[in-house]
C-alpha cells in the first residue's frame, strides 16, 4: 500500500519504518530541512533499539523515502497518518493545532487536486477524545468529501518500539466507514499473524483508550511510589511487597517496581489531558490528579534523603549522578527525574558530574552547561561525595563495586531505582540508600 507519514518525530519514524519494512511504499513528510536532510542521508535522530538497522534497509530498499512535499504525498497515499506533536498547554490540555493545520491543508490539498481516490486520514498522535470529529471538519470545510478520518492510537514504550510495532499485543482502530476499517485491516494484517487483535471501534471510544491505558499504567507507577514510601518508614521492604502483589493474577507483575517517579513524552501529558477533558465534559477523574501531584513529590525523594544524610548543608558538595534519560534504552529526557535532581542539588549549593549511555546530547540541550559531561560511568564518579542512581540502565546492575568506591570520597550510594540489594551493599561497605527500603550501613 501508499502510505503517507505526517511528521518524523518518534512515532513517525518508527510507525514509517516498520510499514516499510512490511513492503509498503511510505512516503514521510516534514516542514524541517535540517531533519530532512539528515533523514535522507541515512542518519536516525533519535535513540531506539533496533531501529537503525530497519531505516536502513528500507531506505536502501527505495520503501522509505523523506520529503517535504505534503501535496505529493497525500496525493499518492492511499493511507495518510498524522504523526504530529501534541504538546501540553498551559492548563494541561493537548496543544491540536499542528493536527488541525495539516488536517486543514490536506483539505486543501484535496480540494485542489478535484477528483481524487478515497483516503483514509489517520490519527496516530495521541488526541483527546473529539479531535476526530475536528480533523474530519478542518478537512470537509474545503469542500471534501471523498475521504474518512480514522483514529489508530500507538502503543509504543520507548526503548521497545520497534518490538511494540512489529508485533503488537493488540492494534486499536477508531473508526465510522466500513471501508476505512476494512482498509485499515489490510494494513495491519501482517503484524498480527500470531493471533494478537485488531480492535475495530467508534472513534471516541479509540481516542479514549490510548488515555486510559496511559493514565492507568502512570497510577499503578505511583501507587507503588507512595506504597514505597509508606513501606520504608514502617520497616517494610517494598520489593518483597511487590513480589507478594504480583503473584496475584488480577494484579500481575508489570509497572510496580517503586522508583523516583516517571517521566517521558507519554504519561505527564496524558495524565493532565485526561483531567482537563474530563472537566470540561463535567464529569471528573480525580484520581489523575492525585496521580500528576505525587508524581512530582516522588521526583523529590531521592535529594531528600542526601539532604538528610548531609544534615541539611550541601553547599561545595559535589556528586555523580548515572542515568539522565527518564528511562533506559532511549535518550529521551523529557519530564525526567534527573532535571528535578539536578535542580534541587544545584539550589543547595551542590555540583553535578553526570553519565547516560545515549542521552547525553539531549541532557546538553536541556541542562546546557550546568553540569560536567563525563565519557564514562567511572570517569563520572572522581571525588563524588556520592553515587545517585537515577535512571535503571543495565550497564549499571554489576558495575565493579571495588573500582567504584576508589573514585568516590566515601563508599555512599543512593539508589533511586533499587538495582542493587541492601544485604549485599552492605556485605561491600556501603553505604546504601534506596526507596521503599532500609538504609543499610556498610560501617556499622
Amino acid at each position: 500500500m501508499n502510505i503517507a507519514i505526517v511528521g518524523t518525530g518518534y512515532v513517525g519514524l518508527v510507525s514509517g519504518t516498520c510499514l516499510a519494512e512490511m513492503g509498503n511504499q511510505v512516503v514521510c513528510v516534514d516542514n524541517n530541512p535540517d531533519k530532512l536532510a539528515k533523514l535522507k542521508q541515512g542518519v536516525v535522530p533519535i535513540y531506539e533499539p533496533g531501529l537503525e538497522i530497519l531505516f536502513e534497509r528500507n531506505i536502501s530498499a527505495g520503501r522509505l523515502v523523506f520529503t517535504e512535499n505534503l501535496a505529493q504525498a497525500v496525493l499518492d497515499a492511499e493511507i495518510i497518518f498524522l504523526c504530529l506533536p501534541t504538546p501540553q498547554s498551559d492548563d494541561g490540555s493537548a496543544d491540536l493545532q499542528y493536527v488541525l493545520q495539516v488536517g486543514g491543508e490536506i483539505g486543501t490539498i484535496l480540494h485542489e487536486a478535484g477528483e481524487h481516490p478515497y483516503k483514509i486520514v489517520v490519527n496516530k498522535s495521541t488526541v483527546p477524545v473529539g479531535t476526530a470529529e475536528k480533523v474530519r471538519t478542518a478537512i470537509a470545510q474545503h469542500g471534501v468529501s471523498n475521504f474518512a478520518v480514522v483514529s489508530n492510537p500507538e502503543f509504543l514504550k520507548e526503548g521497545f518500539a520497534v518490538e511494540d510495532f512489529m508485533k503488537p499485543n493488540r492494534i486499536v482502530v477508531g473508526a465510522d466507514e466500513p471501508e476505512a476499517l476494512e482498509q485499515m485491516e489490510r494494513l495491519y494484517q501482517p503484524f498480527v499473524r500470531s493471533g494478537n487483535p485488531i480492535l475495530k471501534m467508534d472513534t471516541a471510544s479509540a481516542e479514549v483508550t490510548k488515555y486510559a491505558a496511559n493514565s492507568y499504567l502512570a497510577t499503578r507507577i505511583t501507587f507503588m511510589n507512595e506504597l514505597a514510601n509508606f513501606a520504608e518508614a514502617v520497616g517494610a521492604d517494598i520489593d518483597l511487597i511487590r513480589q507478594g502483589m504480583g503473584t496475584d493474577e488480577r494484579i500481575g507483575k508489570r509497572f510496580l517496581f517503586a522508583g523516583i517517579g516517571y517521566g517521558g513524552s507519554c504519561f505527564p501529558k496524558d495524565v493532565n489531558a485526561l483531567v482537563k477533558t474530563a472537566g470540561e465534559n463535567d464529569t471528573r477523574l480525580s484520581i489523575l490528579n492525585e496521580v500528576d501531584a505525587a508524581n512530582q513529590r516522588q521526583k523529590s525523594v531521592l535529594t531528600e534523603k542526601v539532604m538528610r544524610h548531609f544534615k541539611g548543608d550541601l553547599s561545595g558538595r559535589h556528586f555523580a549522578l548515572w542515568g539522565l534519560s527518564f528511562k533506559p534504552n532511549t535518550d529521551d529526557m523529557r519530564e525526567a527525574p534527573a532535571l528535578s535532581i539536578i535542580q534541587a542539588l544545584h539550589e543547595a549549593g551542590a555540583t553535578v558530574t553526570a553519565y547516560d549511555p545515549a542521552a547525553m546530547e539531549a541532557a546538553k540541550y536541556y541542562l546546557q552547561d550546568t553540569i560536567t559531561y563525563a565519557e564514562n560511568d567511572y570517569a563520572a564518579l572522581e571525588n563524588a561525595d556520592a553515587l545517585l542512581i537515577v535512571t535503571e540502565w543495565n550497564e549499571f546492575r554489576n558495575p565493579d563495586f571495588n573500582r567504584v568506591k576508589e573514585h568516590l570520597k566515601s563508599p555512599l550510594i543512593f539508589d533511586g531505582r533499587n538495582i542493587y540489594a541492601p544485604e549485599k551493599m552492605r556485605e561491600r561497605g556501603y553505604t546504601y540508600y534506596s526507596i521503599g527500603r532500609q538504609t543499610v550501613n556498610g560501617n556499622a
